[in-house]
């Protein structure tokens, strides 16, 4: 169901690969494509490549630590925070405790968040300063009050 969808040209090649008896203790980095299907207990980064890296977390694969990836598919465990730039994919068997922070989603029923889900827009936060909007309509008679304060002294 998941990553059939792709683009022509849009690659899931695995680089590197994380086996189902594999356990990685301290921070991972890779550039392309990572399979895990083992543990990490780590904070995992992608490196920007000649090509838009890609994690894939498979059902048995589990990460203890931090996610910071342009694009992720999760149908295993993640114990930490998922930071996707452009796009996260939650199969079945996703389970996350932690938020998640994604451009694009596409969750599976079954999918198991516990934790926030964060949108982030591309737009670059606005710098310039906006000007309030003044009032345009004033009174013609004068300040407010002026009227009553004459009748008063009649």
């Amino acid at each position: 169901m998941f990553l059939r969808n792709r683009r022509k040209g849009a690659s899931a090649q695995v680089d590197t690969l994380v086996g189902r008896n594999t356990v990685v203790e301290g921070n991972m980095r890779f550039s392309g494509g990572l399979h895990v299907e083992g543990t990490i207990r780590g904070n995992v980064y992608a490196d920007d490549g000649e090509r838009p890296s890609i994690l894939i977390l498979n059902d048995t694969g589990r990460i203890e630590g931090e996610v910071n990836v342009p694009r992720v598919v999760i149908n295993g465990t993640v114990e930490g925070d998922v930071h996707a730039s452009e796009r996260v994919e939650l199969a079945q068997n996703a389970r996350i405790t932690g938020s998640v922070y994604y451009h694009l989603i596409e969750m599976a029923m079954g999918a198991e968040v516990n934790g926030s889900l964060v949108r982030r827009s591309n737009e670059k936060p606005r710098l310039e300063y906006i000007r309030p909007q003044e009032k345009t309509a004033e009174p013609e008679s004068g300040a407010p009050g002026e009227a009553d304060a004459g009748r008063a002294n009649s």
